[in-house]
């Protein structure tokens, strides 16, 4: 997972304006100035450990040319060095997703009736879903275009439901799930999901991993998907200034 969460946030920063990617001695970072208060997307990927820790200053001052004013590292939960090495840096443990996977043999496909699929999404078609599912403006102004296979769905005529799949060495990573509001306990965002593994079977992919919170948990055990531990993502963000 952790392989293909590096890939696919390299490959996200650099399909954004301005983004880039800091390749360093096993530490990657996903630089994305674009969205400068978000730090799912400016975010860090260790081999490791001692090389993390050489390099958090590199870190730091490449986040802050750049006008990033958060940022994250990705932990597993059993790194208990690394957790103490962040928080002395003044990192703060912000989330803590549930590692999930499963192999792609026996996914079928969704009975195409009841499901509006959007032809070909792009990130037009993306950012409303974005900005209602997670409340995140200007994702289509960041974003020169999508780095995944993009999938979405209407509701009631309009956008509502969006994902991707990062292929990786095998692996189908899913990526940015989301339904907005209005559209939420209709089944859209599963559907959506099992007709996306489908084809990321076809095109040779053998599992999936994703990172899930706790909303989508159940929704992705129901699927077959198994725990392999929760991932931190331990936040630098700067103080907001004053007045």
């Amino acid at each position: 997972m952790f392989k293909s969460l590096r890939a696919f946030f390299l490959e996200s920063a650099r399909a954004s304006r301005g983004g880039s990617a800091l390749e360093l001695p096993g530490v990657a970072a996903a630089i994305v100035p674009a969205m400068p208060a978000r730090s799912v997307v400016n975010c860090v990927v260790y081999e490791d450990v001692d090389a993390l820790g050489t390099a958090l200053d590199q870190l730091a001052a490449a986040y802050d040319e750049a006008g990033v004013n958060a940022w994250t590292v990705w932990v597993h939960e059993d790194d208990a060095r690394a957790q103490e090495l962040l928080s002395s840096a003044g990192h703060v443990l912000d989330a803590e997703p549930m590692a999930q996977a499963r192999p792609l043999e026996g996914i079928e496909p969704p009975a195409e009736e009841g499901l509006d699929l959007v032809a070909n999404p792009t990130v037009a078609d993306f950012d409303p879903i974005v900005e209602g599912a997670y409340g995140w403006s200007g994702f289509g102004a960041a974003m020169e275009r999508l780095p995944f296979h993009p999938y979405a769905a209407r509701h009631e005529g309009r956008p509502a439901a969006c994902l991707g799949i990062f292929d990786h060495d095998g692996d189908a990573g899913v990526e940015l799930v989301g339904t907005i509001p209005e559209a939420r306990g209709r089944g859209l965002a599963s559907r959506l999901l099992l007709r996306a593994l489908a084809d990321a079977g076809k095109r040779g992919c053998k599992t999936t991993t994703l990172q899930a919170t706790r909303a989508g948990y159940p929704v992705y055990s129901r699927l077959g998907y198994r725990d392999f531990g929760r991932v931190q993502m331990w936040e630098r963000r700067k103080p907001a200034p004053e007045g």
